[in-house]
């Protein structure tokens, strides 16, 4: 046989197998969404929060690819808005129905998301935190310290093809093409394009989204 017919045969196998793939990753994808529509009705689609916030930390547990699968379907279903083709890792929740998560999202292991937009193409490493602002406890005149008020929450912006380091604390807006370095705390806004490390995280340098 000739060699370019051999080529030529494990070319279509190979096309063969990607159209193959795509349709099991859709199939599985289908049916991660039936299995969370039940849960994501549970917590009124993302408006009943104490039924949110149970569900979310349920998801949260489950282990896994089944784990990977169903934590989006469930995002999908309840957040404000969801890409189905992003990944949300073991042990991460968000703690709020009003975040978006943009296409191809990644998010580490054990993260806890509050009130915020995470951009296309932005990857988070493990145990980060990305707060509802820098300010939601105050304290009354004699220092006694009040708990969370949504009233004193705000929404945080990362922006497209960032990455974020394994343990940073984000508090404020974070500008497109921007790398956060491990163990950062953001507490101001920081512009699109720079590399930022230290507590408070200040930029160091610049970089580039291809």
């Amino acid at each position: 046989m000739p060699l370019y017919c051999v080529f030529d045969r494990d070319i279509r196998d190979l096309i063969v197998w990607i159209h193959v793939r795509k349709a099991i990753k859709v199939a599985v994808q289908g049916l991660s969404l039936l299995v969370a529509l039940p849960f994501a009705a549970m917590a009124g689609f993302g408006r009943f929060s104490h039924g949110f916030h149970a569900l979310a930390q349920f998801f949260a547990l489950v282990p896994g690819l089944i784990g990977d699968y169903t934590r989006v379907a469930f995002y999908v279903l309840t957040l404000q808005k969801c890409a189905l083709r992003s990944r949300i890792s073991f042990g991460s929740f968000f703690a709020h129905s009003s975040a978006v998560v943009g296409k191809g999202v990644y998010i580490g292991a054990y993260c806890v998301l509050g009130s915020c937009e995470i951009g296309e193409g932005t990857q988070i490493a493990s145990h980060v935190q990305i707060l509802s602002g820098p300010h939601q406890h105050h304290r009354e005149a004699d220092g006694y310290l009040l708990g969370a008020s949504e009233k004193n929450f705000r929404h945080v912006t990362i922006g497209d093809c960032c990455w974020i380091g394994a343990a940073a604390v984000i508090m404020a807006d974070v500008g497109p093409g921007t790398t956060i370095g491990a163990g950062a705390v953001v507490t101001r806004a920081l512009p699109g394009g720079v590399v930022a490390v230290g507590n408070p995280a200040r930029p160091r340098t610049t970089t580039s989204c291809e």
